[in-house]
């Protein structure tokens, strides 16, 4: 079997959504950009050859809304997704690609067919992972077609449209009073930071490259958070060729440390897999195992999470990442020759789970840099004013409309919640 037996205890077993939609695989985003929707595919493919499907509750996610992806977003940008296609490029559409960031000559974000159903999807399916969470349903929801955490408010940025992260928070901030959210993708969370930058309601940390004009360019340790959000925005910015041990010194403490002080009521866990070795865009050198072992950790504390994708522009690393950290949230070994399945070729030739890191990559995150950021970071957590409380209320009214609220009876629930919280964080 692959990995310590630790990461996959058994005894612990929790209940797992995993969604699965095999037709987000089916939308393209150009010849030579190294987004692929197809790597969903593959990792659904092998989730159903490993036969981890038959231990989790399956879901097809439904198409969020505009009304839902409204509850962030500008409006006048959800209509705008909705509306463009490549066939309808006017002179007023033009403008509008120009102000929402889409489509631009050698652009981030391009236009594509199906363009409003992809990102649809992907925000349909993260909000439904929040709201098996909030049912009671499950303890852990599994999105990978999720985690798209660039997109802001009124515009998309770094292959992200809408940002689907900010608006499963929102769910989950309808229940829980505070909600941890982690980000362990090579590039800065830095949309779902900017959303909930000036509120406590929030933790955001992000572990990601940082300096070399690597994108987005945000995420300094300085950078903490604004007004009543100051402190509450975590930024642990590392080096070049970061390897497994290394990634795990700094982790673990830094997340012990902000479960403790934060206490979340749930936690949203962002896993791109562009931190592996050997991605395109990427620069770190971790191997699947040393990805997975921050998501066990995370799962230790068995608190409710939301699991989501992200960046991973290597689509056969990606899939290896996704299936193995599937295995490892289920509690369920995943054995390291992969079964035959529709994609079997792409494994060639040593159809291993397991991916080797770079030997050559030097890791220019010397044990002295990571511990003067960690210091940095710890202090910054110590000086919280402990765990954020909120007014008792009522439920506030949910996302779904009243024909999709059928997991659970919610009218007679009270929760901690701040009216103005969610007020300041769209704003």
């Amino acid at each position: 079997m692959f990995a310590s037996q630790a990461l996959h205890d058994s005894a612990d077993r929790l209940r797992v959504a995993y969604f699965m939609d095999f037709d987000v695989g089916g939308y393209y985003y150009g010849q030579h950009h190294p987004m692929k929707p197809h790597r969903m595919a593959i990792t659904h493919n092998l989730c159903i050859a490993y036969g981890l499907y038959r231990q989790m509750d399956v879901y097809k996610p439904r198409k969020a809304s505009p009304e839902e992806c409204e509850k962030f977003h500008a409006s006048e940008y959800i209509e705008f997704l909705r509306q463009v296609t490549p066939d309808t490029l006017t002179d007023n559409i033009l403008e509008q690609l120009q102000r929402f960031n889409v489509g631009r000559q050698h652009g981030d974000c391009p236009l594509f067919d199906g363009l409003w159903d992809f990102c649809a999807a992907s925000a349909g399916g993260s909000i439904d992972g929040a709201r098996k969470l909030m049912s009671g349903m499950n303890d852990i929801a599994i999105h990978w077609a999720g985690g798209l955490h660039h997109a802001k408010k009124s515009e998309a940025s770094g292959f992200c449209y809408v940002n689907d992260i900010v608006l499963a928070i929102l769910e989950l901030l309808r229940l829980y009073p505070r909600v941890l959210y982690l980000d362990i993708d090579v590039h800065h969370g830095d949309g779902v930071e900017e959303a909930f930058y000036t509120t406590d309601r929030v933790l955001t940390v992000s572990f990601h490259k940082y300096g070399d004009n690597f994108f987005p360019g945000t995420g300094d340790v300085w950078d903490r958070g604004f007004g009543r959000g100051e402190g509450y925005a975590v930024n642990v910015p590392l080096k070049d060729g970061m390897d497994d041990a290394s990634f795990a010194r700094i982790f673990e403490p830094i997340v012990t440390k902000a479960i403790e002080v934060y206490q979340p009521g749930a936690i949203v866990m962002q896993c791109g897999a562009d931190s592996l070795a050997h991605d395109r865009l990427g620069c770190f050198n971790l191997t699947v195992q040393g990805h997975a072992n921050a998501v066990a950790f995370v799962r230790s504390f068995q608190l409710p999470m939301l699991v989501l994708g992200g960046g991973g522009y290597n689509i056969r690393n990606v899939a290896r990442c996704w299936l193995y950290e599937t295995s490892v949230l289920l509690g369920t070994p995943a054995d390291a020759q992969i079964p035959y399945n529709d994609y079997w070729e792409y494994f060639a030739p040593d159809y291993s789970l397991q991916i080797q890191p770079i030997s050559d990559l030097e890791n220019q995150n010397s044990r002295e840099y990571l511990d003067k950021v960690k210091s940095k970071v710890l202090e910054q957590l110590r000086q919280l004013e402990g765990a954020p409380s909120v007014q008792m209320r009522h439920m506030p009214p949910s996302f779904w409309s009243e024909a999709a609220e059928t997991d659970t009876d919610e009218d007679d629930n009270d929760i901690d919640h701040e009216p103005s919280a969610a007020a300041a964080i769209t704003d």
